[in-house]
Protein backbone atom coordinates (compact mmCIF):
# COMPACT_ATOMS: atom_id res chain seq x y z
CA UNK A 1 0.00 0.00 0.00
CA UNK A 2 1.42 3.36 -0.99
CA UNK A 3 -0.58 5.45 1.51
CA UNK A 4 1.35 8.69 0.90
CA UNK A 5 0.54 11.95 2.62
CA UNK A 6 -2.25 14.00 1.09
CA UNK A 7 -2.57 17.70 0.46
CA UNK A 8 -5.40 19.43 2.30
CA UNK A 9 -7.53 19.59 -0.86
CA UNK A 10 -6.90 15.92 -1.66
CA UNK A 11 -7.85 14.98 1.91
CA UNK A 12 -11.08 17.00 1.63
CA UNK A 13 -11.99 15.34 -1.68
CA UNK A 14 -11.26 11.90 -0.22
CA UNK A 15 -13.32 12.67 2.87
CA UNK A 16 -16.25 13.77 0.68
CA UNK A 17 -16.02 10.52 -1.30
CA UNK A 18 -15.83 8.49 1.92
CA UNK A 19 -18.85 10.22 3.48
CA UNK A 20 -20.97 9.85 0.33
CA UNK A 21 -20.22 6.14 0.13
CA UNK A 22 -20.85 5.65 3.86
CA UNK A 23 -24.16 7.56 3.84
CA UNK A 24 -25.52 6.71 0.37
CA UNK A 25 -23.69 3.46 -0.54
CA UNK A 26 -22.53 5.02 -3.79
CA UNK A 27 -19.65 7.25 -4.79
CA UNK A 28 -20.18 10.80 -6.04
CA UNK A 29 -19.80 11.51 -9.74
CA UNK A 30 -17.03 13.71 -11.09
CA UNK A 31 -19.63 16.46 -11.66
CA UNK A 32 -20.83 16.21 -8.04
CA UNK A 33 -17.27 16.50 -6.72
CA UNK A 34 -16.72 19.55 -8.91
CA UNK A 35 -19.91 21.20 -7.64
CA UNK A 36 -19.05 20.43 -4.01
CA UNK A 37 -15.64 22.14 -4.19
CA UNK A 38 -16.38 24.78 -6.82
CA UNK A 39 -13.95 23.34 -9.37
CA UNK A 40 -14.39 25.08 -12.71
CA UNK A 41 -13.65 22.01 -14.83
CA UNK A 42 -13.89 18.24 -14.66
CA UNK A 43 -10.18 18.18 -15.48
CA UNK A 44 -9.40 19.63 -12.05
CA UNK A 45 -11.47 16.90 -10.42
CA UNK A 46 -9.67 14.25 -12.46
CA UNK A 47 -6.31 15.67 -11.38
CA UNK A 48 -7.28 15.23 -7.71
CA UNK A 49 -8.68 11.76 -8.34
CA UNK A 50 -5.53 10.69 -10.20
CA UNK A 51 -3.45 11.88 -7.25
CA UNK A 52 -5.60 9.79 -4.89
CA UNK A 53 -5.16 6.78 -7.18
CA UNK A 54 -1.38 7.24 -7.35
CA UNK A 55 -1.15 7.61 -3.57
CA UNK A 56 -3.07 4.38 -3.01
CA UNK A 57 -6.36 5.68 -1.55
CA UNK A 58 -8.87 4.94 -4.33
CA UNK A 59 -9.26 3.00 -7.55
CA UNK A 60 -11.34 4.04 -10.55
CA UNK A 61 -13.35 1.69 -12.76
CA UNK A 62 -13.46 3.40 -16.14
CA UNK A 63 -16.77 3.42 -17.99
CA UNK A 64 -19.00 3.86 -14.93
CA UNK A 65 -20.51 7.16 -13.81
CA UNK A 66 -19.95 6.32 -10.13
CA UNK A 67 -16.70 4.49 -10.70
CA UNK A 68 -14.72 5.47 -7.58
CA UNK A 69 -13.87 2.74 -5.06
CA UNK A 70 -12.15 3.34 -1.74
CA UNK A 71 -9.16 1.26 -0.76
CA UNK A 72 -10.22 0.83 2.85
CA UNK A 73 -6.86 -0.28 4.19
CA UNK A 74 -5.27 3.02 3.15
CA UNK A 75 -7.88 5.15 4.92
CA UNK A 76 -7.41 3.78 8.39
CA UNK A 77 -3.70 3.06 8.65
CA UNK A 78 -1.63 4.77 11.32
CA UNK A 79 2.14 4.15 11.27
CA UNK A 80 3.55 2.34 14.30
CA UNK A 81 6.90 4.04 14.86
CA UNK A 82 8.20 2.11 17.84
CA UNK A 83 7.59 1.30 21.49
CA UNK A 84 7.24 3.72 24.35
CA UNK A 85 7.87 2.99 27.99
CA UNK A 86 5.14 3.37 30.59
CA UNK A 87 7.69 3.09 33.35
CA UNK A 88 11.18 4.43 33.31
CA UNK A 89 11.98 6.05 29.96
CA UNK A 90 13.49 3.94 27.21
CA UNK A 91 14.78 4.88 23.79
CA UNK A 92 12.00 4.89 21.18
CA UNK A 93 13.57 4.88 17.74
CA UNK A 94 11.34 6.24 15.00
CA UNK A 95 11.51 3.02 13.03
CA UNK A 96 8.43 2.04 11.08
CA UNK A 97 7.24 -1.25 12.58
CA UNK A 98 4.13 -1.53 10.43
CA UNK A 99 0.65 -0.03 10.36
CA UNK A 100 -2.20 -0.11 12.83
CA UNK A 101 -5.60 -0.48 11.16
CA UNK A 102 -8.21 1.61 12.97
CA UNK A 103 -11.65 1.47 11.40
CA UNK A 104 -13.01 3.94 13.95
CA UNK A 105 -10.51 6.63 12.92
CA UNK A 106 -11.00 7.80 9.36
CA UNK A 107 -8.41 10.24 8.05
CA UNK A 108 -6.15 10.37 11.12
CA UNK A 109 -3.78 12.89 9.50
CA UNK A 110 -0.12 12.76 8.57
CA UNK A 111 0.87 14.00 12.04
CA UNK A 112 -0.67 11.00 13.84
CA UNK A 113 1.33 7.90 14.70
CA UNK A 114 1.11 4.97 17.09
CA UNK A 115 3.48 3.59 19.70
CA UNK A 116 3.25 0.28 21.54
CA UNK A 117 3.36 0.60 25.33
CA UNK A 118 5.84 -1.22 27.53
CA UNK A 119 5.62 -1.20 31.32
CA UNK A 120 2.94 -0.55 33.93
CA UNK A 121 3.44 3.04 35.09
CA UNK A 122 0.19 4.24 33.45
CA UNK A 123 -1.85 1.24 34.62
CA UNK A 124 -4.34 3.26 36.69
CA UNK A 125 -5.06 5.47 33.66
CA UNK A 126 -6.06 2.37 31.70
CA UNK A 127 -2.86 2.24 29.63
CA UNK A 128 -1.48 -1.30 29.86
CA UNK A 129 1.58 -3.04 28.53
CA UNK A 130 0.97 -4.10 24.93
CA UNK A 131 -1.58 -1.35 24.27
CA UNK A 132 -1.11 1.06 21.40
CA UNK A 133 -1.28 4.77 22.05
CA UNK A 134 -2.43 6.94 19.17
CA UNK A 135 -0.34 10.11 19.29
CA UNK A 136 -0.54 13.47 17.52
CA UNK A 137 2.86 15.06 16.98
CA UNK A 138 3.09 18.35 18.89
CA UNK A 139 5.63 20.06 21.12
CA UNK A 140 3.20 21.49 23.68
CA UNK A 141 0.42 20.28 25.99
CA UNK A 142 -1.68 21.38 28.92
CA UNK A 143 -1.50 20.09 32.47
CA UNK A 144 -3.64 16.98 32.66
CA UNK A 145 -2.87 15.81 29.12
CA UNK A 146 -1.32 12.38 28.62
CA UNK A 147 1.80 12.95 26.54
CA UNK A 148 4.77 11.22 25.01
CA UNK A 149 7.91 13.01 26.14
CA UNK A 150 11.58 12.67 25.42
CA UNK A 151 13.85 12.73 28.45
CA UNK A 152 17.27 13.07 26.85
CA UNK A 153 16.97 10.57 23.99
CA UNK A 154 14.53 8.28 25.78
CA UNK A 155 10.76 8.31 25.37
CA UNK A 156 8.07 7.78 27.96
CA UNK A 157 4.29 8.16 28.20
CA UNK A 158 3.02 10.06 31.26
CA UNK A 159 0.46 12.65 32.36
CA UNK A 160 1.73 16.23 32.32
CA UNK A 161 1.27 17.98 35.67
CA UNK A 162 2.16 21.41 37.00
CA UNK A 163 3.66 21.91 40.46
CA UNK A 164 4.33 25.55 41.25
CA UNK A 165 6.38 26.86 38.34
CA UNK A 166 7.62 23.40 37.36
CA UNK A 167 6.15 20.67 35.18
CA UNK A 168 6.25 16.97 36.00
CA UNK A 169 5.65 13.80 34.04
CA UNK A 170 3.38 11.89 36.40
CA UNK A 171 2.80 8.14 36.34
CA UNK A 172 -0.59 6.61 37.07
CA UNK A 173 0.79 3.92 39.34
CA UNK A 174 2.03 4.62 42.90
CA UNK A 175 4.97 2.24 42.39
CA UNK A 176 6.58 4.79 40.05
CA UNK A 177 7.94 8.28 40.74
CA UNK A 178 7.23 11.47 38.77
CA UNK A 179 9.88 12.79 36.39
CA UNK A 180 10.76 16.48 36.54
CA UNK A 181 10.59 18.27 33.20
CA UNK A 182 14.04 19.81 32.81
CA UNK A 183 15.82 21.41 29.86
CA UNK A 184 16.65 17.88 28.67
CA UNK A 185 12.98 16.92 28.50
CA UNK A 186 10.56 17.82 25.71
CA UNK A 187 7.04 16.88 24.67
CA UNK A 188 6.85 15.17 21.29
CA UNK A 189 3.15 14.35 21.18
CA UNK A 190 -0.23 14.19 22.87
CA UNK A 191 -1.95 10.85 23.37
CA UNK A 192 -5.33 10.90 21.60
CA UNK A 193 -6.54 7.37 22.20
CA UNK A 194 -5.55 4.02 23.66
CA UNK A 195 -6.13 1.00 21.43
CA UNK A 196 -6.04 -2.48 22.91
CA UNK A 197 -5.16 -5.52 20.83
CA UNK A 198 -7.28 -8.45 22.04
CA UNK A 199 -5.94 -10.87 19.43
CA UNK A 200 -3.02 -12.03 21.58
Amino acid sequence: MVNEALTEKQRNVLKFIYERIRLHQSAPTIREIGEKFGFSSTGTVRDHLNALVNKGYIRINEGKSRAIELIKEALFQVPVLGRVQAGMPVYAAEDLLGYLNLDQFAFPGADVFALRVRGESMRDAGIMEGDFVLVRKQDHAQAGDVVVALVGEEATVKRLAKQGSSYLLEPANPAFSPILMTAEASIIGKVLQVVRDYSN
